[in-house]
């Protein structure tokens, strides 16, 4: 694999610490701006939304001008180093607001360009591989990169994480301009032509089985902390531990679909989001057996955010992989979030208790397998031909 295909992934895990490191800083940011935990829980939200609705824009403007993807790739990461600045120096919690939903805006538009230049680097017949590479840092972000920031907050103040991120931002801009070297797939794809590919419907069901595989995952893990706490009743001190042991079954079921991303794309999504609905039922109905809860609670770590490789794979078969693409795979995967986050929430409080959000990620995930259905079914037929 090459170099530049862990940059790339490392690129990946300073936007993705960054986006999540407010929910370990809350109680600090709450007191320093004396407002309250729903609103530093917007600065959580106002990211997402920035980057929801401001990748695709911002990837037009880029492929419209002609800018090259790795050029582009360093302007916005650029553009998002003076973005956490600004939020690291913030004076007020408005400031901050404003500085999230910039860095929102960038970090959308630079993984969309991570994954184009990913698949640019590796023959397509590779390109599952390379992405699970890539996505790696994604995954190792909740195991290491937010406790990290978690530490430094408790020790020095949430400005020095808040500066920590800007540091390693600013390395993966200089890593970027100096080790990244042009190649073919540098040049952009006229839009013109990106624009037809976003006329083909099998890449829209790509998108949203993606949507809906997020959003089941989210739903349920959005509200995992009171759920554990409340409903299955783990000590406080022993969230942390599981939590670190969602995010390594993240990282080891990220490996494995990875490597079955390109030659099993569909199998790769269909038995994980059956597994993944099978885990939120039985997590949902669990009651007080605790190695059920918990052993559910890990299946939903080995699946959910996991399948991104044959996401992208999929979405990559679908269309060619050029940054509009990829831009709006982001963008509709962060709106899945934000549905599941808000449909478990809603569950919740309609008075249907706690374990509530996991009936919701079990109901998404059925209708992401639902979705899936048609094309999975015609690849497990097509297969015995082709062979013959």
């Amino acid at each position: 694999m090459p170099a530049a295909v862990y940059l790339l992934g490392l690129t990946i895990f300073s936007l993705v610490t960054a986006e999540f490191m407010v929910a370990g800083m809350m109680p600090a940011l709450a007191e320093d701006f004396s407002v309250s935990l729903a609103q530093v829980g917007n600065l959580i939200a106002f990211y997402a939304l920035g980057m929801a609705l401001g990748a695709p824009p911002v990837t037009v403007l880029v492929v419209a001008r002609g800018i090259g993807n790795k050029r582009a790739l360093l302007g916005l990461l650029v553009v998002y180093v003076l973005s956490a600045a600004l939020g690291a120096a913030a004076p007020s919690y408005t400031v901050l607001l404003l500085a999230r939903v910039l860095m929102g805006v960038s970090s959308a538009a630079c993984i969309g360009l991570c994954m184009t230049l990913c698949a640019s680097l590796v023959a397509p017949a590779a390109r599952g591989r390379a992405v699970a590479v890539v996505l790696a840092g994604l995954m190792l972000s909740p195991v290491i990169g937010v406790p990290l920031t978690n530490i430094v907050e408790h020790h020095f103040g949430w400005r020095a994480s808040a500066w920590l991120i800007v540091a390693l931002s600013l390395l993966c801009a200089v890593l970027v301009a100096t080790c990244l070297k042009p190649s073919a797939g540098d040049r952009q794809t006229p839009l013109r032509q990106q624009w037809l590919s976003l006329g083909n419907p099998a890449l829209w069901g790509a998108y949203l089985t993606s949507g809906l595989i997020i959003g089941a995952t989210f739903a349920g893990f959005s509200y995992i902390t009171p759920i554990l706490l409340d409903a299955v009743g783990v000590l406080p001190s022993q969230v942390a531990p599981l939590l670190a042991l969602y995010g390594v079954a993240n990282v080891l079921g990220n490996l494995l679909v990875g490597r079955i991303a390109d030659s099993h794309t569909y199998s790769a999504l269909g038995w994980g989001l059956v597994l993944l609905m099978l885990a939120m039922a039985g997590f949902a109905m669990a009651g007080q057996v605790v190695w059920l809860n918990l052993g559910c609670f890990i299946a939903i770590g080995l699946t959910g955010v996991a399948l991104n490789p044959a996401m992208v794979a999929r979405v990559m078969k679908a269309a060619e992989p050029g940054a509009l693409v990829n831009a709006l795979h982001t963008s509709v995967i962060t709106a899945g979030l934000a549905l599941g986050s808000w449909a478990g929430g809603a569950a919740i409080d309609a008075g249907y208790g706690l374990r509530a959000p996991l009936w919701v990620g079990a109901v998404l995930a059925l209708c992401g397998v639902l979705s899936l259905l048609r094309p999975w079914l015609g690849a497990r037929t097509a297969t015995p031909c082709n062979a013959v």
